[in-house]
């Protein structure tokens, strides 16, 4: 392919869309603020066609100035996102739910869907959370990503995929988040099949020491991804069947709240 093709691609608006998508990209929980040297590294854009895309993404609120000489994602973004079913339809109607999932409980409340082009970049999205200062803390966020395999709400959603979904999931390789984490596929899908007899999913110090998740997946709600609910309580205040049992029933509950409310578009 000559110079001039290349250059063409690359100006016409998928090539331009395909930049800035790139360079958003790069910002993440680890690195909300990057230089522009950074940028470029990241994106393997020249630093002039750099300085030219950050000018256009300034302009359009996409990306905010902050000090020293970086750039952190823009409000704009956060407006568009807003607009999202996954926000107008999901969590502005579940979050009274959750709240009162939590004032049950007084732990983590996780709202979380599966996302990802293909089940071998699939995880969990997490779409909201309610926590308090008692609560065992945790890593996740609203917005941010857990593994399928290690967390409890993960757990829920796998238990809902097809045989052919999951043999294209496990084709891939899986972390070991913690000393404890199964990553065997035979253990896993024993898991899953536990989960489906019983209706909720449980991990045990999967992706942090010392907490326990249970998980709930709601049926299907058309125009949405697969969606779960769950907790995650500390390791000491699930130590009997019977309090796993008193959880779950009201995850179970949350989860039926939840699907009520949100199943009409």
């Amino acid at each position: 392919m000559s110079e001039g093709v290349r250059s063409a691609d690359a100006s016409s608006p998928q090539g331009v869309l395909d930049r800035a998508l790139g360079l958003l990209g790069s910002f993440s929980e680890d690195e909300p603020e990057l230089s522009a040297v950074e940028l470029s590294e990241r994106t393997g854009l020249a630093p002039s066609t750099m300085h030219r895309l950050i000018g256009t993404l300034l302009r359009h609120g996409l990306l905010v100035r902050v000090p020293d000489h970086r750039y952190a994602v823009g409000p704009r973004l956060w407006e568009l996102g807003e607009l999202s079913p996954l926000s107008l339809r999901l969590r502005e109607r579940a979050l009274p739910h959750l709240v009162r999932l939590y004032e049950a409980t007084g732990e983590n409340v996780h709202l979380a869907v599966l996302d990802g082009p293909d089940p071998e970049r699939s995880h969990a999205l997490y779409v909201d959370r309610v926590t308090g200062r008692q609560s065992i803390p945790t890593i996740s966020r609203a917005g941010g990503r857990g593994p399928l395999h290690a967390t409890g709400v993960g757990r829920a959603l796998l238990a809902g995929r097809d045989e052919e979904w999951l043999r294209r999931w496990f084709s891939t390789p899986r972390d070991r988040e913690t000393v404890h984490t199964v990553i065997d596929e035979a253990e896993l899908r024993a898991e899953i099949e536990r989960t489906r007899a019983r209706g909720y999913a449980t991990t045990r110090e999967q992706m942090t020491l010392g907490n326990v998740s249970v998980a709930v997946a709601l049926p299907h709600v058309g125009g949405l991804p697969p969606i779960a609910v769950g907790l995650v309580v500390h390791l000491e205040r699930v130590a009997g069947a019977e309090a796993e049992r008193r959880l779950s029933a009201l995850v179970v509950q949350s989860a039926r709240e939840i699907h009520a409310a949100i199943r009409e578009p």
